[in-house]
């Protein structure tokens, strides 16, 4: 097949690549003229192809919306787009809508595999019309992994989005785990080695997995993980999740609390802690540790007689 990809980033050339060495043609095209492209525009980028033309979206969410725009008025009757970055599920099918207008189709496909999928292939979650994703199956086929599994149709348009998007709320939950046990191991006065610990648990363990792979590789390049900061971003996907839970009354609590712990990251200091250690001070007498360093004497209970105090009654 012949196909058009935007976004020529750390994912999009490498997908690129991996689609020529399966034998497609792919015409590349990014904003950036360092980045290996073929064409200098989408115009360039359409009029290279052969209609019934595919294009391939994979474009930070900020401008994804802008992009689909410009396709719309340059492509035709039969050709069809697919959005492969990690958009909003709900965004999908006023995206489709718009396309439909110019007889475009469009697919929806999350993308999982990161900078390894080169190499390992890409896990992809589709939502579309049945016929639009069986034009595009020979480029689905060249990405996945190869054997069964690594590729899904979930539903009609929205549906890849949607399920790439529970898929990374998951990923947030397992991270935060395998997180917190290193942190519990390197907290033992007992344990000596939490970096072999983790490392030990790759092979013949319940947990074994792609993370704790990941994690082992870091403590290579990083004991300890001395030198990173202990802060974590998130793209969207966990707050999407979290908000589509509600919506549909799901109970989500471990997805939740990776979500909020990552919030808690980002914080150089916390005011909620300080209104907690402010609260315990004040009806259990507890100590205060601050700024400088010092710490409070426990405070005592109220000497007043026949004080009816919040504290008296604790």
């Amino acid at each position: 097949m012949e196909l058009g990809m935007v976004g020529l980033g750390r994912m999009g050339a490498n997908m690129a690549e991996r689609l020529r060495r399966a034998g497609h043609t792919v015409v590349g095209y990014d904003v950036g003229p360092d980045t290996g492209r073929d064409v200098d525009s989408l115009a360039a980028l359409v009029d290279a192809l052969t209609p019934p033309r595919a294009v391939w979206i994979m474009v930070p969410l900020a401008y994804v919306g802008d992009t689909v725009e410009q396709l719309a008025g340059l492509l035709g009757s039969g050709d069809v787009v697919v959005d492969g970055g990690n958009s909003k599920w709900s965004d999908d099918k006023k995206r489709a809508a718009l396309l439909a207008e110019h007889g475009v189709g469009f697919v929806d496909c999350g993308v999982s595999g990161g900078i390894w999928g080169l190499q390992n292939g890409y896990a992809l979650m589709c939502g579309g019309s049945p016929g639009h994703v069986a034009l595009l199956q020979p480029i689905f086929d060249a990405l996945k992994p190869e054997g069964d599994a690594g590729f899904v149709h979930a539903g009609p348009v929205g549906a890849g989005h949607f399920t790439k998007m529970v898929h990374n709320g998951i990923e947030y939950g397992m991270m935060q785990a395998i997180a917190e046990g290193y942190e519990l191991l390197s907290a033992s006065k007992l344990v000596e080695n939490p970096d072999d610990c983790v490392r030990s648990w790759r092979k013949g363990t319940v947990i074994k997995s792609w993370l704790l792979d990941l994690l082992a590789r870091s403590f290579d390049d990083d004991p300890g993980l001395a030198q990173i900061e202990d802060y974590a971003e998130d793209s969207g996907e966990g707050r999407w999740t979290v908000e589509a839970a509600i919506d549909n009354a799901v109970p989500i609590s471990t997805i939740s609390a990776a979500l909020f712990a990552r919030f808690a990251s980002r914080q150089h200091e916390s005011t909620a802690m300080k209104a907690v250690a402010a609260m315990r001070n004040q009806f259990g007498g507890h100590a205060v540790h601050r700024r400088d360093g010092t710490v409070s004497e426990p405070m005592r209970r109220p000497e007043a007689a026949g004080a009816d105090s919040p504290s008296d009654r604790a």
